[in-house]
């Protein structure tokens, strides 16, 4: 009998907010939605190589390089001129609280998006009271921290938000320690097929999945080099949409490229890397933003 895939219980919230906030452009004559979600991946580095991830393969390379101010208020310029009221998330394969930079990238958006919504993904090892307030008084709305070291770890990282005076709302910890047979406490996936030389291998898939993915339909995500991705998943960097340091942020999001990339995953064609050999469901949000792009479908 096949193993139930976990599913994070945050997922159902998260897919609440990524439908319930689309907020739509006129694209030459037509009302198409911006991301509701821009992911930074703004460094190259982390502190942890855990089994389920690609760091944790002996060729990852580690690169202790990140975000420049410069490109990252471009971002923000570019989405002021929009009016852009979605979430952006540091997050990304990376953890964002190893840049000393972060308060002020936070502050950045928060002086240019003002109605923004603007969340971080950590591991919670660099975090302490100090940090964690200069946080929330930066600009951040919600911090989610995987916790990874068992459950008197996860209750000193829940007394650290206590102690900060967070709200329930304002952030969760997430428990990723359960055993390999729970998977771990996440949504495992193959990386887009970057598991086979991990820690805890997953195979790439030989014959692609058929059923669409709506990812790119939400989502823009941006690296600490400029590199706009086709998704979150892709690791190894399969598909690069645009250089946001060259072009527009709306030009990438409307580019000729990334349409016939949503048409096709939308039509759940998936032959073409990196995506033949993913096995991420993506259809567990997203599909009102999708419908947009494919109206027939």
């Amino acid at each position: 009998m096949k193993k139930e895939k976990f599913l994070d219980p945050n997922l159902k919230n998260k897919s609440k907010t990524v439908e319930n906030k689309i907020q739509l452009f006129n694209h030459q004559g037509t009302m198409l939605p911006l991301p509701t979600e821009i992911e930074i991946s703004e460094s190259g580095t982390c502190n942890r190589t855990c089994s389920f991830c690609p760091r944790s393969a002996t060729d990852f390379v580690d690169k202790k390089d990140f975000i420049s101010n410069l490109l990252h208020e471009k971002m923000c310029v570019e989405l002021k001129e929009l009016n852009y009221k979605g979430t952006i998330r540091y997050s990304g394969f990376v953890e964002p609280m190893l840049d000393k930079n972060i308060f002020n990238l936070i502050s950045m958006v928060r002086r240019y998006l003002p109605e923004s919504n603007i969340e971080m993904v950590t591991n919670g090892d660099p975090l302490n009271l100090k940090r964690l307030n200069k946080l929330f008084e930066s600009g951040l709305n919600k911090i989610l921290i995987s916790s990874y070291d068992g459950k008197e770890e996860s209750q000193i990282l829940e007394d650290l938000c206590i102690s900060a005076n967070l709200k329930k709302e304002q952030y969760i910890v997430r428990h990723r320690y359960y055993s390999e047979e729970q998977d771990f406490g996440i949504t495992l996936s193959n990386r887009s097929g970057l598991m086979t030389n991990a820690e805890f291998k997953i195979d790439a898939l030989k014959e692609p999945l058929k059923k669409p993915c709506y990812i790119p339909s939400y989502t823009f995500f941006l690296d600490y080099q400029g590199d706009v991705l086709m998704c979150p998943h892709d690791w190894g960097k399969k598909v690069i949409l645009g250089d946001l340091n060259k072009e527009k942020l709306l030009d990438i999001w409307f580019s000729k490229k990334f349409m016939k990339i949503r048409k096709m995953l939308n039509k759940s064609n998936r032959n073409f890397k990196p995506c033949n050999v993913c096995d991420v469901d993506g259809t567990l949000m997203g599909q009102k933003n999708s419908q947009y792009f494919n109206p027939n479908l």
